[in-house]
């Protein structure tokens, strides 16, 4: 019989939505209140649940190559206001924004794809593991760890959910801890995408870091 009743829960869009707000929330901190931590305890959620959605889009995408080049494009485009809003530089290589981590993370899924091994699996977990560190990406090696978690463990929710709360402890004496409440929106995924926003929360990224960092000009 033809489903009639939507599945409760939330939809990819409305997990997009989660994700983007606890990450504005949290750059407002970081940009205009760099004292006050209370804005970085809520941005700690918005990064696994990206991480989250990376999987999802890797695993229901019809063509790998075309995501990947949509990810690389905006890292590209994100940079110059990603370094100018947190770091005052027009260019600045110590660190790269999420984008090119979440590119990374493409292209490990694509490598566990077609490792049967899992000798074979952890190298390549490993060898983007180090790419992340000497590309100085954001959230660097963990980053990619976290990404890895949810792929291999995609087939059993909970287990990945447990791993995926443990990730937030990884992180010695850092607010990081507060990342594993990103794991209750996640348990509520009802597998169904919602409404198609993409380039919306693409160009979204630049953008709000361009308008933070006017803002921040503006109260100096």
């Amino acid at each position: 019989m033809e489903e009639s009743i939507k599945r409760a829960g939330l939809t990819s869009y409305q997990l997009k939505w989660i994700a983007i707000v606890t990450m504005v929330v949290d750059h407002i901190g970081a940009v205009l209140f760099p004292g006050e931590m209370v804005w970085r305890y809520v941005g700690r959620l918005s990064f696994p649940i990206f991480c989250f959605l990376l999987v999802e889009g890797f695993c229901h995408t019809h063509d790998v190559r075309l995501y990947l080049a949509r990810l690389g494009c905006f890292a590209l485009i994100s940079e110059i206001p990603y370094d100018i809003a947190f770091h005052g530089e027009i260019l600045e290589f110590g660190g790269q924004n999420v984008f090119f981590t979440l590119s990374l993370g493409i292209i490990l899924m694509c490598l566990l794809k077609h490792c049967v091994e899992w000798p074979v699996k952890i190298a390549a977990v490993l060898l983007v593991m180090w790419l992340a560190v000497v590309l100085r990406t954001d959230y660097s090696f963990k980053g990619i760890l976290l990404i890895a978690v949810f792929y291999l463990f995609r087939e059993c929710l909970w287990a990945g959910l447990a791993c995926g709360a443990v990730w937030n402890f990884l992180w010695y004496g850092s607010v990081q801890g507060y990342g594993a409440l990103a794991m209750i929106p996640i348990a509520l995924y009802n597998g169904r995408q919602g409404r198609k926003m993409k380039y919306f929360f693409y160009a979204f990224y630049p953008v709000h870091l361009l308008i933070l960092y006017m803002i921040a000009e503006a109260v100096v």
